[in-house]
């Protein structure tokens, strides 16, 4: 024991984990006798805002004179699980291509594994969805991404009657606050002259939510998409096309579905089977009901405190529960994504479509360069910066290091009243004393 710490159990401190480490040469080591040099445990508390960097702390303490009533020496480490402070994602350049989500020499070792290990082994059936069937058991939760979705968009065109958003009138940038940050960060038309301010008006549902849209597919296993058929094939927002291609139902966009899988030809060839011998299909009710949008002109604010904060964490939940259950839906249903654009499409193949406008497209000839998706490309979050206090100060343009941020969704529901969830915790810099003067600032180590 050490103040009160037990080693054979589990212990946790500000959001830390004690953990007993074998003894190692050259470092201080805490003796279970040391309680007039060990840390008190109001000391304890400020650990926290050491965590931000690696997530682990060592804490040592004056090295004793060999006794022979000690035990084994043990070194004490902090992990954090969730530190406290972490950059966002990185910011790539449109003249730099966009990296693999895994590196292309992993892939190729993996590809050999499974080479080896299928060599004299007799051929597996294909599984859905590459056999043309679709998986039943993400039937469901597809209809729950795709009412998720519709649900967060109303909730949201709400919470914009009670919640400011501001949007600039020449770039993409928006700011969730009374008045709109003094930051010089605007790159639109004729910036130099307005030296990089914003100018800012009111936003919308869609500058909130990044619209990303992709051609729908009647056939996801068919050809792809010509060049010369980019306007006769309809688009809608990729999130939906995903949850048709994964079951759900829409009578605006048909799709082909098989009963019974396809016989392979080649490596990009095949034909459908003989569903002749088949009863007819019999038009079944959507497996869940679909909602839809509702419009602009009959949105009504919340009425009251208690009913802002509940359509905000509802409104939380369904961001959650979209995201969740769109990353589930990647991992059998293919997305590719342009690594030079932002260009999205819901498929095993990318199509052919020559509209790719991105640094030295004429190289490729407008050609996307396809890759697979992450879950950010498919829905990304558009971030904005955090006001620590909404009835307080506005923010300041020299104290700009101090400030976090956090995707639009998560700021206008924080602002509302709900929780602020932990894994947007280090990104918001919460923890960080901001503060109240330039002067002061100065003086921060």
């Amino acid at each position: 024991m050490v103040s009160g710490v037990d080693f054979n159990s589990k212990n946790y401190l500000s959001h830390g984990k004690l953990v007993c480490l074998p003894p190692r040469m050259g470092s201080s080591m805490l003796s279970y006798h040391s309680r007039a040099d060990f840390l008190k445990l109001n000391s304890l508390t400020s650990l926290s805002s050491f965590q931000h960097r690696n997530g682990k702390l060592k804490l040592q303490s004056k090295p004793m004179a060999p006794s022979r009533k000690l035990h084994q020496p043990c070194a004490l480490v902090i992990r954090c699980d969730h530190p406290q402070n972490a950059d966002l994602p990185r910011y790539y350049s449109k003249k730099e291509k966009k990296p693999f989500p895994v590196p292309i020499v992993e892939l190729r070792r993996a590809a050999r594994e499974r080479f080896k290990k299928s060599r004299g082994q007799p051929k597996k059936p294909v599984p859905p969805p590459k056999n043309g069937l679709i998986v039943k058991s993400l039937v469901p939760l597809a209809y729950d991404v795709f009412n998720e979705r519709i649900t967060l968009i109303n909730n949201l065109k709400k919470l914009l009657k009670v919640v400011k958003v501001h949007a600039c009138r020449y770039c993409n940038e928006i700011h969730v606050g009374p008045i709109g940050h003094p930051f010089k960060s605007c790159r639109g038309h004729r910036a130099s002259i307005r030296k990089g301010l914003h100018e800012w008006t009111y936003a919308t549902v869609e500058d909130v939510l990044v619209p990303v849209d992709s051609y729908h597919l009647y056939d996801r296993l068919g050809k792809r998409i010509r060049h010369d058929e980019r306007f006769s094939i309809p688009r809608l927002p990729a999130v939906v096309e995903l949850c048709i291609q994964a079951g759900v139902e829409v009578p605006e966009f048909p799709t082909k579905r098989r009963r019974k899988p396809i016989i392979r030809i080649g490596k990009s060839e095949f034909v459908d089977a003989d569903e002749s011998e088949l009863p007819d299909p019999v038009p079944e009710p959507p497996l869940k009901p679909i909602l839809t949008e509702i419009p602009d002109t009959e949105i009504v604010a919340p009425r009251d405190q208690e009913e802002k904060i509940q359509l905000a964490e509802e409104t939380l939940e369904a961001w959650e529960q979209m995201r969740r259950g769109a990353k589930k839906l990647m991992r059998m249903y293919p997305v590719r994504v342009c690594g030079y654009c932002p260009e999205v499409h819901v498929g095993p193949s990318g199509h052919k479509a020559q509209n790719c406008g991105a640094h030295k497209h004429q190289q490729r000839n407008g050609q996307h360069g396809w890759q697979s998706a992450v879950l950010d490309d498919l829905i990304p979050p558009r971030y904005v910066w955090h006001v620590p206090d909404v009835n307080g100060p506005p923010l300041q343009r020299e104290l700009r290091s101090f400030y976090g941020q956090a995707p639009a969704v998560v700021e206008i529901c924080v602002q509302a009243g709900a929780d602020v969830p932990d894994q947007y915790k280090p990104t918001m810099r919460l923890d960080i004393g901001i503060p109240t003067s330039l002067r002061e600032a100065e003086m921060v180590v």
